[in-house]
Formats: C-alpha cells, structure tokens, sequence
C-alpha cells in the first residue's frame, strides 16, 4: 500500500460511505497499478477486444470495455462475445481472486465481513473512461449473487456518485475516486444505484503505468455456472 495520498487524505483508511459500501483511499501501491494496467492492456488485445458497448436502445456506452471470465452486455452474461466477434473471452486468474479478497479484507476488516466470506469473484469488467466518457446511474444485477461488488481505480480520478438502492436520483454522494483507489458496496448497498458523471483529465500519475485516462476494475461473483 501506499503512505500517502494527494490533498491530505489518509491512504489505506476505510471510510463508511454508506452501509455496507466502504471507500480506501490510496490501497493499491504504484508497483501493483501498473501490474494491474499491464493485465488490462492485455486484455484489451483479445481474444475479445476492448469495445464500446451497444444498448438496447441503439446507442453505445461512452466507456470502452473489455471483460475476464465472463462476458457481459446489457442484461444478461455469456462466455463467448456474441455481440461483438463471438469468440470465448480471457480466464479469470487466480490472483485477480486473492486481490479480490484481500481487498474485502481492507474494507470490512480481516475477516472479510460478513458479506464478504467465501468471495470468489469469477468476472471483472474493465472499463475505459477517455476525458469524455461518462457513465449514467444504474444498478449491477444481471449477477445471480448478492456477494460485493470491489472497485479499483487506476489513472484519472473522477467523481464516482454512489446512490440508493430505490431511484437513480437523490440521495447520493459525490465521492472522488483517484488512482489506487479501492471502492466496495455489498450488503445493504449491494444494489445502490452509481455512475460516474465526471472524469478529471490530466490527474493520473505517470508512475501507475497510465499517462492518461481512466481504468475502472470491477471484480464481481456472478453465481452462474457452465
């Protein structure tokens, strides 16, 4: 972990953001960034390349996207991308699991938390925020487990909204998110609403292996088999 983090705040502390979702600032070191950007660039050259996702309505996602273990479009998971060249996407590795639990561990405690025991992701999202990009408020629940949702920021910092689990408007709360950040929300926050409506260009620090731009993981279960 890092010793510190940029504008005063304390890396490596959680804060409660809301019940059962935690932010810690600073988690992830310089050396396991760009560990964490070299995996994604990999990722992003295949077997199923790095896309703006379609939707359903005709329009595509800001955000360019690239998935492990399993792959995801609106609505619903597969193990082949049949929306875009129907090949099988990338394994999901063993130690984007331990990072995965080692992450619950710094957020809820060491035990991991009660909503967090027995986490074994099988899926991670990899988003890439340009300048430009945005995205809306929605829910993550095509997945069959209620198990947390872990976050990892890489590049650009942002403002991350994190909202209720009943509107995508208010409550919510502004949080920035900056390179190295860890962000978790299970438990009662498992199905918050959250989007990030803002990316500040230029913010990233060159020694976490990514000049510009933003690189958002999120490491997921999604209860699904075969």
């Amino acid at each position: 972990m890092v010793s510190g983090t940029p504008g005063g705040r304390r890396a490596g502390e959680p804060s409660v953001i809301a019940p059962g979702a935690v932010h810690v600032p600073g988690w992830l070191s310089p050396e396991r960034q760009r560990e964490l950007v070299a995996a994604c660039r990999a990722w992003a050259r295949g077997p199923v390349p790095l896309r703006h996702t379609a939707l359903p309505g005709g329009g595509v996602m800001s955000v360019r996207t690239v998935c492990v273990g399993w792959h995801w479009q609106p609505y619903r998971y597969s193990r082949t991308a049949d929306d875009v060249n129907g090949a099988r996407v990338a394994g999901f590795p063993g130690w984007l699991v331990e990072l995965g639990r080692t992450a619950l561990a710094a957020a809820y405690g060491q035990g991991g938390g009660e909503p967090g025991r027995g986490y074994t992701p099988d899926t991670a999202l990899i988003n890439f925020y340009d300048g430009a990009a945005r995205m809306g408020m929605h829910q993550d629940k095509e997945e069959r487990s209620d198990a947390p949702v872990v976050s990892l920021s890489v590049g650009d910092s942002c403002v991350f909204r994190f909202g209720n689990t009943r509107t995508r408007g208010r409550p919510y709360t502004d949080v920035e998110l900056a390179s190295g950040d860890l962000f978790v929300f299970g438990g009662p926050s498992r199905f918050a609403y959250h989007g990030v409506p803002k990316v500040y260009p230029g913010t990233a620090d060159p020694a976490a292996g990514l000049s510009g731009g933003r690189l958002n993981i999120t490491l997921r279960e999604t209860g699904l088999t075969g």
